[in-house]
């Protein structure tokens, strides 16, 4: 199988991997999940992560097809209409997102917010090819972090989201609206179903313990025979036991609100109001 050209880019603020994958012959590139930087203390936004993938992209000579989401994030704002201004490209993501969209639609109020998706350019369907290059890429529906979570397959390489972290430190929560244990296991079996010397890009580490670097890349065998919560000798009972156990201690991300919101409509900020200000909303007492 095709090996793309893998370029990580690292936000340890957010500890978030957003990654350009490109076709070594045509000069052609996916960008994926990537980073607006925001302050919550300050509330202000910057593209450092993004201009950093910009300016890489103008060296190489690489020329942007698509601008893809994994998900609709709850830990960063995506820079992805800041990318698609800078570089061009079609921005897409999985068609469930219209469910995240309804969701939050009411949690946020926001009237305006048409939840059918059409703020990005592409929805993607379980099953669905696409190209970058002469590479054909295809699409895994994996929900279960959330409905619209999906697993892109370029070549040998798989991005899969907040499905999998490495190894050493197991799987995503699966408990944000629509979230589901039993669907985010059987969505790691269709990943566990890859070639066993698939690559595997993770979107997030946060080093696991005795772990002294960072990292996000591993296979599928590696993560089938030893992910400490998931793997070839646990059942789907005791993963979902495990899982929402977990889940039931862990607190909400900081940038849960600001970064919905946003990745709702497809990395879009606010427009402003007549003052020249945009501003987010934070729901009280509801999340």
């Amino acid at each position: 199988m095709k090996t793309p050209d893998v370029k990580a880019f690292f936000d340890e603020e957010t500890f978030t991997v957003s990654y350009i994958v490109s076709d070594p012959t045509t000069g052609r590139a996916a960008v994926i999940d990537p980073v607006l930087n925001y302050d919550p203390a300050s509330g202000r936004t910057d593209t450092r992560s993004a201009d950093e993938m910009i300016t890489f992209l103008t060296k190489a000579n690489l020329v942007v097809d698509w601008i893809i989401e994994t998900h609709v994030h709850a830990d960063h704002l995506s820079s992805a209409p800041y990318m698609k201004d800078s570089v061009g490209g079609q921005t897409g993501i999985g068609n469930r997102v219209t469910e995240v969209q309804e969701t939050f639609k009411g949690i946020f109020n926001i009237e305006t917010l048409t939840s059918d998706g059409r703020q990005f350019d592409h929805l993607f369907i379980d099953g669905e090819s696409f190209r970058v290059g002469e590479f054909e890429a295809r699409v895994i529906a994996t929900p279960g972090h959330t409905p619209a979570c999906v697993t892109y397959v370029i070549g040998d390489s798989a991005f899969v989201g907040d499905t999998l972290f490495m190894p050493d430190f197991g799987t995503a929560r699966t408990d944000f609206p629509g979230g589901n244990a039993t669907q985010l296991y059987r969505s790691i079996q269709k990943t566990f179903n890859l070639p066993d010397d698939t690559r595997l890009f993770m979107c997030h580490d946060y080093k696991a313990p005795g772990r002294d670097v960072f990292a996000w890349e591993t296979s599928v065998k590696e993560q089938r025979d030893s992910n400490i919560h998931i793997n070839k000798t646990i059942s789907e009972a005791a993963f979902v036991e495990l899982r929402e156990g977990r889940d039931a201690q862990l607190a909400v991300p900081k940038l849960l609100l600001p970064a919905i919101q946003v990745n709702i409509s497809a990395g879009t900020l606010p427009e402003a109001e007549d003052n020249g200000v945009r501003y987010l909303k934070i729901p009280l007492d509801t999340i």
